[in-house]
């Protein structure tokens, strides 16, 4: 599937550039798409052959406009926050009279095996009818969370955005709302199931999708389960297995901080440093040598 960034190239009028981050979770395309412009601007949105959920998440200069023909002015007056969602099929076009930066972010999606994913029927008729220029702060938030991590390697991170999916999909799409469950975490043969599989994974990426399956419940069912039993949603339990992980490495073996980051799924040791400060209140560095000595 063509970016934003391939499909407008040459690039049209007043657009001076246009840079484009991809990353997938629950089969869902998220992009973030950043566009330069110098002047009035109008440019196709693409990605039209799929169902799309778009997020204004940032515009300097004047306010962006959905369209859906070009040249013909949106009916809708402006909000702030915008959402957009369009069907398969239906086109969309982006307008501004002087934009100098406009930062969106745009899911695309099957509706049908996203709800078999999912585990949650999907609404033909909300996902089917085009939506222009809503607002819904829940939404645009898990949104904004998600574009905030789209370039983010560290293995929590599938978790983690298959969580805001599976959040911002049952905000979305949900033709019924999911009986409550009389008992609301995890009975506690599903969550030693589950445990026992996300400890056999570590450091790897683990996606909500198998978790989910290991215990027959819905993606947004069996996060709030899991919450409701541990304390903390799946992302965080396996980072601070993790952590522990690296912890233990720490104290009994001589490792170096990259050789205990790269064991323990990180990047390189700034990045275990920031994950292991925001959890423990100190570096690494210190924790160690406070406990040894």
């Amino acid at each position: 599937m063509e970016t934003r960034a391939e499909r407008l190239s040459p690039l049209p009028e007043n657009v001076v550039d246009i840079s484009v981050t991809r990353r997938e979770w629950n089969g869902i395309s998220v992009d973030v798409n950043a566009t330069r412009c110098s002047g009035p601007a109008e440019t196709p949105l693409c990605l039209e052959s799929h169902t799309r959920l778009s997020a204004l998440l940032e515009e300097v200069g004047s306010p962006c406009e959905p369209r859906l023909r070009e040249g013909r002015p949106c009916p809708i007056g402006y909000v702030p926050r915008q959402l957009n969602l369009m069907p398969a099929g239906m086109p969309l076009w982006g307008y501004s009279a002087d934009s100098r930066l406009v930062r969106d972010a745009v899911l695309t999606f099957d509706p049908k095996d996203l709800g078999e994913r999912l585990g949650q029927p999907l609404s033909a008729t909300e996902l089917g009818t085009p939506r222009l220029r809503f607002s819904d702060d829940r939404l645009w938030t898990l949104m904004r969370l998600l574009a905030e991590v789209v370039d983010d390697d560290d293995p929590s991170t599938q978790l983690y955005g298959d969580g805001l999916t599976a959040a911002l999909f049952a905000t979305l799409g949900s033709r019924r709302e999911e009986r409550p469950s009389k008992r609301q975490g995890l009975a506690p043969w599903q969550l030693r199931r589950v445990l026992d599989f996300m400890e056999s994974r570590l450091p790897g990426r683990v996606e909500l999708s198998e978790l989910a399956a290991m215990v027959d419940l819905s993606q947004a069912h069996f996060s709030r389960a899991f919450k409701a039993s541990t304390g903390v949603a799946p992302y965080q339990w396996q980072l601070r297995a993790r952590l522990e992980r690296a912890q233990a490495m720490m104290l009994t073996t001589p490792a170096s901080l990259e050789q205990v980051a790269e064991a323990t799924g990180f990047a390189d040791a700034v990045h275990f440093g920031k994950a292991f400060r925001r959890v423990h209140g100190t570096t690494p560095a210190r924790w160690r040598r406070d406990r040894k000595g």
